[in-house]
């Protein structure tokens, strides 16, 4: 039974949870050090972990968590009043790499979005809209590589509508079998763009094989998955694929609530010199407008400018319009919901409130209670390898950091000592050199004064414009660190009749193979019962008295055996032949 019994709250630093189990601060850091966690005395641990740690401590102490209460946050969805107006759809373009989803918006768009991009890749998330018969369609152009699915789960959550876009000429792939969960995990009507149909190697009917495979079949043959074949080279198509996606969002009936406090979702943030926070939001209720307070997550502030996806100036943003504000005093985070306050008081309290409640995973120790138990557990041969990321954008750097620490293992110890938005800095570097780092740049750059630091002090500084670019170079460099490994290929057996000679580095002996072959240079494993008690290398074979290569299963044959030390090999010994190799290893 435990001696006393202490709440405490969500979080508590390393120096108030040593008051309260009235121990040293340093007995707990030291307890913290020996688990893999670099803690100081004002950094912040979690409930669960404290409650390992106190274990691992043996005090007798129970830890109860305090109840707080629920902080004030816009909700996920808003009930919808008798005044509710029609929106217009918003729609997530969603597809394969290199199958055309850029060059169909450009076409729809009339823009030129592709060439902007590194590698013709959809980098972030990116909002337009387009009028159609008087209509107006939101689109979403999420990014086409595996390394930003988190972006694009967050594209397809925010949609009423996803248009898959298939290569006609290369099928269904990874990727689009993905886009397809996605948009099934978010309820989101579902209609397929069968792409590059004016190329010659293109497949229309085998396509379609391929997508009632996954549950879509087509309506023309019998099921009810709307699919249009378009060309986004010639046109061909265009029209009818925006008829048909005014005719889903006229089935839906989609409304939203205009008489309240506008609210929505965050989907880019990030810095730039003269401007500030420059946040990209999607408008889901009300109406945004210049000079309202406005929270998102833990961030605040007075939207001082409001822009369209052109850049050109927004009297107000209302539902399904994608805008960029500026005004924020610091960056929401991808994916965060915004909200409007009356006063900046209240939007400050709501802002103070939101980061306290999740301050833990913005603290500088972040390590969960899983994660600890995980390192606990894990080999103490496992190696560091400290990395810090730089990034233009805050979903790209979410997708960056959530990419590497998928390609750890148990070799491999990723930590990201340090991450953020815009480009590295020379405290980056002084960071880097202090922890043996290596430094990832995505889309940011390298300013001269920090190259010539980083070359002072030996840190590696890898840059990249391209996200899957970044992430195999991780890959590479993590499997360059991996200790190869040992494969054995088992050869044959023999089993010892005779022992003539037992040198200090050498044995002769002599015996029956009972399985496989016998040749020179294979190495031997000697086992007495099923005891492995030595090892040895086969130096020759002789048969009848005559060396030769080889000797099988059933030949009686003599062996010259190579030994480290003294072997004392007896009748009745088996010898297992086999060959040992190294092999590089990959994650």
């Amino acid at each position: 039974m435990a001696e006393k019994t202490i709440v405490l709250p969500d979080m508590i630093t390393v120096g108030d949870l040593a008051t309260q189990l009235d121990i040293p601060v340093t007995k707990l850091i030291g307890e913290l050090f020996k688990n893999g966690i670099m803690a100081t005395v004002n950094q912040t641990i979690d409930f669960d972990t404290a409650q390992i740690i106190v274990e691992e401590l043996g005090l007798e102490v129970d830890l109860e968590q305090q109840q707080e209460e629920p902080v004030i946050t816009s909700k996920a969805t808003r009930e919808l009043g008798d005044d509710a107006v029609s929106r217009p759809p918003i729609v997530a373009v969603m597809g394969h790499v290199d199958h055309g989803k850029t060059s169909l918006l450009d076409a729809i768009l009339n823009l030129k979005v592709v060439t902007g991009e590194a590698g013709g890749i959809t980098q972030h998330i990116s909002a337009y809209q387009t009028e159609h018969n008087d209509r107006t369609i939101t689109f979403l152009d999420t990014p086409g590589h595996e390394a930003f699915s988190a972006l694009r789960q967050h594209g397809a959550a925010l949609t009423d509508v996803v248009v898959i876009v298939v290569a006609a000429d290369d099928g269904v792939k990874p990727q689009t079998v993905e886009a397809i969960k996605f948009a099934q995990q978010a309820n989101a009507k579902m209609i397929v763009a069968i792409n590059k149909i004016d190329k010659p190697a293109a497949d229309v009917n085998h396509t379609k094989q391929q997508l009632a495979e996954h549950n879509l079949t087509p309506e023309d043959w019998g099921g009810d998955t709307v699919i249009v074949e378009v060309s986004a080279k010639t046109k061909q198509g265009i029209d009818k694929l925006l008829d048909m996606i005014l005719l889903v969002a006229d089935i839906e009936e989609l409304k939203a609530d205009v008489s309240g406090a506008a609210e929505g979702l965050v989907i880019e943030s990030h810095m730039e010199t003269g401007r500030g926070p420059v946040v990209s939001v999607l408008v889901e209720h009300g109406y945004l407008e210049a000079g309202q307070f406005i929270v998102a997550g833990g961030a605040n502030g007075k939207v001082r400018t409001l822009t369209d996806f052109r850049d050109k100036p927004l009297a107000k943003a209302g539902p399904s319009t994608p805008a960029t504000v500026t005004g924020f005093k610091e960056l929401p985070q991808f994916g965060d919901r915004f909200t409007i306050f009356k006063s900046e008081k209240e939007a400050r309290s709501v802002a103070s409130d939101s980061r306290q409640a999740h301050r833990g995973s913005s603290a500088s120790l972040s390590m969960t209670s899983t994660e600890l138990l995980t390192r606990m557990s894990k080999s103490a041969k496992q190696q560091q390898v400290n990395l810090i990321v730089k990034a233009d954008v805050q979903g790209s750097l979410t997708s960056v950091t959530d990419s590497l620490r998928v390609i750890e293992n148990e070799e491999l110890d990723i930590r990201i000592l340090g991450s953020g938005v815009g480009n590295i800095s020379e405290n980056d570097v002084r960071m880097a050199a202090s922890s043996n780092a290596v430094i990832y740049g995505f889309n940011v750059t390298l300013p001269t004064s920090v190259k010539q630091l980083a070359a002072r002090e030996k840190v590696s500084v890898r840059i990249f414009k391209v996200i899957y670019e970044l992430i195999d170079d991780a890959r590479d460099m993590l499997t360059s660190l991996l200790s190869p490994e040992v494969v054995e290929t088992q050869i044959g057996s023999l089993e010892v009749k005779g022992v003539f000679r037992i040198q200090r580095d050498m044995v002769i002996c002599g015996g029956k193979v009972l399985s496989g072959k016998v040749v020179p240079d294979l190495l031997a494993r000697v086992k007495r019962g099923e005891e492995a008690i030595a090892e040895a290398q086969v130096h020759s074979v002789q048969r009848e008295q005559q060396e030769v290569k080889e000797v099988f299963e059933g030949d009686m044959c003599g062996l010259q055996l190579k030994t480290r030390g003294k072997l004392l090999l007896e009748e009745g010994d088996t010898l297992e032949f086999f060959t040992r190799e190294t092999k590089a290893r990959a994650l």
